[in-house]
């Protein structure tokens, strides 16, 4: 009997626990800084906490074709402009267009691109 309880118990914190164990990532920010700086434009901040809350990841990771690690797509502004990638939606229809640089251009320079903010974000372009 008293094992049953244990188990229990620990699949209700399981249950509890492992959601906000595994957020963090879920909501961070990915900075994209592989050629902005290069060419003279601020790293990328993608805000994933906010576009996660509002759409599958499929949509993104399987429709669109965004890879899962930050970094790996080969995201470049001429793909952005064909459609490709965020220009999916941000073609001034369903989202602002790719003309309004600083809204995505916003990281500190010298940023890496990766993960950031985790759980303690504050949203994009806080760093």
């Amino acid at each position: 009997m008293k094992r049953v309880i244990k188990t229990r118990r620990l699949v209700l914190l399981a249950i509890i626990v492992l959601p906000f164990a595994v957020a963090w990532a879920e909501y961070a920010d990915v900075v994209i800084n592989m050629q902005a700086e290069d060419k003279g434009m601020s790293p990328v901040i993608f805000p994933h906490w906010f576009h996660r809350v509002r759409f599958q990841c499929s949509v993104c990771h399987v429709d669109i074709g965004f890879k899962t690690k930050a970094g790996a797509s080969g995201i470049t502004m001429d793909k952005i402009s064909q459609g490709q990638y965020c220009g999916a939606c941000h073609n001034g229809e369903i989202a602002w267009s790719a003309e309004n640089c600083d809204f995505c251009h916003s990281g500190t320079p010298g940023l890496e691109t990766g993960v950031e903010g985790g759980h303690k974000t504050a949203g994009p372009g806080y760093y």
